[in-house]
């Protein structure tokens, strides 16, 4: 690997807002060596996901912030270049859950990789959007956490994105109303007339006391099941429309992590008791074991055509800055991800 150098996006001060050009460093490197326990990996394509935002705040998250002047954190899709670990060896392809960067070259432990493996049914970066964490999320959370039941009625907030969008596809496959909420118009026709969600709720410049309104109209027996990934005015609009004994799935604040100082909690938490509702956060990492069982059903899915979703793909390291932004602004459409080289694929 002497010949090759290693490029990677280093976070040069905590962003304020949408994260742009002026908060990153494009810097070369050597590639590193992996020690005893480590696997060096080539990135092929990184996955962009918002929790990367919060990670560059100073404040506590379930991972340590990113130190000004490392790479920035993320997950990737890559090939073994070289292994000091015993269950990879060099060519094969593993998935680096939050433990990799963005850059060309990862040296990561190999205990922290999950190993993947190419197939002729689907295309190789799968393994980072619908079998990933990002399809993985809406599967555990709507069905461990949420427990969808015929007839019952799920809200579904950012339901236009990648996550949002299969969770309220998960949630009509097990014979619920679902209702998704989303940022334009356009995306609420999209939600109703390509995925089957049965309403749409625009969000867009409205107050809480509107939502709940729009919410109540379109939920007239309370929402059963609330999958949510924005936090803020949303979720207390939510709260104020739960039905008894309602599951709250908790997976993202994704309206929080662009705003800097104190983020307001939710003032009709009341509603939890109120309702005898039950809220609960997840990370799907702690699902590992069941990833095999869940990959099968959810591939299940898509081969009946019971779920679609859409992937988009940025070319090169540069673009992944740009292409990063688009998940706060509500230009992406779909998963995002950075295809970084097409080498041996």
């Amino acid at each position: 690997m002497t010949d090759k150098k290693n490029h990677q996006i280093t976070l040069a001060r905590r962003p304020e807002g949408i994260p742009g050009p002026d908060d990153f460093t494009l810097r070369e490197t050597p590639v590193p060596s992996p020690a005893d326990g480590e696997v060096l990996i080539q990135n092929l394509y990184l996955s962009l996901d918002a929790a990367v935002r919060s990670w560059m705040k100073e404040d506590c998250s379930y991972f340590p912030p990113i130190p000004l002047g490392a790479p920035v954190r993320s997950t990737t899709l890559g090939r073994v270049v070289e292994s000091r670990h015993p269950a990879h060896q060099p060519g094969d392809y593993v998935v680096a859950y939050a433990c990799a960067a963005w850059e060309d070259f990862s040296v990561v432990a190999g205990d922290g990789l999950y190993p993947v493996k190419a197939s002729p049914d689907f295309p190789l970066h799968y393994h980072l959007s619908v079998f990933s964490a990002m399809g993985l999320t809406p599967y555990f959370g709507m069905l461990d956490i949420g427990k969808p039941q015929p007839g019952e009625t799920a809200l579904i907030s950012a339901a236009a994105g990648a996550v949002g969008s299969l969770a309220g596809q998960i949630a009509k496959i097990k014979g619920c109303r679902v209702v998704g909420m989303a940022g334009t118009d356009a995306k609420c026709r999209m939600l109703v007339d390509e995925l089957g969600f049965d309403a749409a709720i625009n969000y867009k410049g409205k107050n809480t006391e509107q939502l709940s309104r729009e919410i109540a109209e379109l939920c007239p027996k309370g929402v059963d099941i609330f999958f949510d990934n924005v936090g803020g005015e949303i979720l207390d609009a939510a709260l104020l429309n739960l039905a008894m004994f309602a599951r709250v799935a908790f997976c993202g604040a994704i309206g929080d992590y662009t705003k800097n100082g104190p983020i307001p909690g939710p003032y009709h938490y009341w509603q939890i008791l109120a309702r005898c509702a039950t809220v609960r956060g997840f990370l799907t990492l702690y699902y590992k074991d069941q990833f095999p069982a869940a990959i099968a059903e959810m591939k299940g899915w898509l081969d009946s055509g019971q779920l679609k979703f859409t992937d988009d793909i940025s070319e090169g390291l540069d673009s992944t800055i740009p292409a990063f932004a688009k998940l706060f602004t509500g230009e992406n459409k779909g998963k995002l991800l950075v295809r970084l080289t097409n080498e041996n694929l």
